[in-house]
């Protein structure tokens, strides 16, 4: 981990500017083209959720300031950013978090994800840990195609961990689509950045082959 400091003003400015609003975050909603990616998940017999969870990570630990963080006024970037994603219970009609270390194998991690998952879904939890932030917040709503998408969260102080929504795939002009969510924080994260992210998980889900 180390603090990011910005040489630029304009860019401490922009930093400022949006860290001092009451609601600094956005979201961009959009469908991302995943035609290939599911019959290569069927093909090699990987997991859907867990390998989704491991698309939209480490799409998001190859964009740095999707791992900024901003702790009492200053930035930090951690080495790598956890997937903290949803699990639908057994127990239970609501669902529990799945915390699972990232990796950049993504067998290794695909296998530990889906391990790990099963697990919560008789063994629940719904706790923080406080102090961390080296988390991504996913979730899935499998049951609608979305457009746009608000989370539930704190704002005073706002905190700047990204949250990332995939919905119901739908098919369009014969491709399968997938709609994306991705909300975060504005003094860290820029359109660009959110930009990047799209182009970059949809470049994975057209050429599995050369990611998982």
């Amino acid at each position: 981990m180390r603090e990011v400091i910005f040489e630029n003003p304009h860019r401490q400015k922009h930093f400022e500017f949006f860290n001092n609003m009451n609601h600094p975050h956005f979201n961009i909603t959009a469908n991302v083209d995943i035609t290939h990616f599911l019959p290569f998940l069927k093909k090699n017999k990987l997991p859907l959720t867990a390998s989704i969870v491991y698309l939209v990570s480490r799409t998001a630990n190859e964009i740095p300031e999707f791992k900024w963080r901003i702790r009492e006024g200053k930035i930090v970037e951690h080495e790598t950013v956890q997937p903290s994603f949803t699990v639908f219970t057994e127990v239970a009609d609501v669902f529990s978090f799945c915390t699972v270390d990232y990796e950049k194998d993504a067998k290794k991690f695909i296998q530990k994800a889906f391990e790990k998952s099963e697990k919560m879904k008789m063994e629940p939890v719904f706790e923080d840990e406080i102090g961390r932030d080296d988390f991504l917040f996913l979730s899935s709503i499998p049951w609608v195609s979305f457009t746009s998408f608000e989370h539930a969260m704190r704002h005073h102080p706002s905190d700047s961990v990204p949250r990332i929504v995939w919905g119901k795939f739908f098919e369009m002009n014969g491709k399968i689509q997938m709609p994306l969510s991705v909300q975060v924080h504005h003094a860290v994260v820029d359109g660009r950045h959110v930009g990047e992210y799209f182009q970059k998980i949809e470049e994975m889900a057209k050429n599995p082959e050369r990611y998982f």
